[in-house]
């Protein structure tokens, strides 16, 4: 992240802290479209990211007395929002239901047919579906680590920080997911 940006968010935070609600909107429109797309990512579910990025917000606002200016603040903001995610996800697991005219990985695509092709190449629309399902498979662990590291670019001490873990754990986890990306897209490619 660029240094003007990472001053600019403990800017709008201290404005926050002070009483200036504002500032809030200033966050939200730097990150809301990250913050989605990285919960998108995490739940499978394009509308439930959206309402677990407005909650993801609501806690930046209820707990912005915790936030420690010179930190990184997408750090914060997406361990929040993993959090979210990762009680998100207990619930639907505990509490499954069917939307009506939707199927169940709607927003994550099914992989192409294996059936042999007569040109057996494998387009890269149809690729980026297989990928994007081999993450959405991968436990979750290894999923937040490998979203944030692959999509969002967070260092691996920031992922760590995400995480609640060690960074020589969040290289263990990018090892293994990395390799179970590649082993589920294997026969597509």
């Amino acid at each position: 992240m660029i240094p003007e940006q990472i001053s600019a968010d403990d800017e709008a935070m201290r404005r926050l802290r002070s009483g200036d609600d504002d500032a809030l909107g200033e966050i939200m429109d730097r990150w809301q479209k990250a913050t989605v797309r990285f919960l998108a990512r995490l739940v499978g579910d394009p509308d439930d990211a959206v309402d677990l990025a407005q909650e993801a917000f609501v806690r930046i606002y209820e707990h912005r007395a915790r936030y420690r200016p010179g930190s990184s603040f997408r750090a914060w903001l997406f361990t929040i929002a993993a959090n979210l995610a990762r009680n998100h996800n207990r619930w639907r697991a505990r509490h499954p239901t069917e939307r009506l005219g939707r199927g169940e990985d709607e927003g994550i695509p099914d992989p192409p047919d294996t059936s042999p092709r007569p040109d057996s190449e494998v387009t890269s629309r149809e690729l980026s579906d297989v990928v994007r399902k081999a993450v959405a498979r991968l436990p979750e662990d290894m999923r937040v680590a490998l979203i944030l590291s692959e999509y969002e670019c967070l260092s691996h001490e920031e992922i760590a920080r995400v995480a609640g873990c060690s960074r020589k754990a969040v290289e263990m986890r990018l090892y293994r997911a990395r390799a179970e990306v590649r082993k589920r897209i294997g026969p597509f490619m």
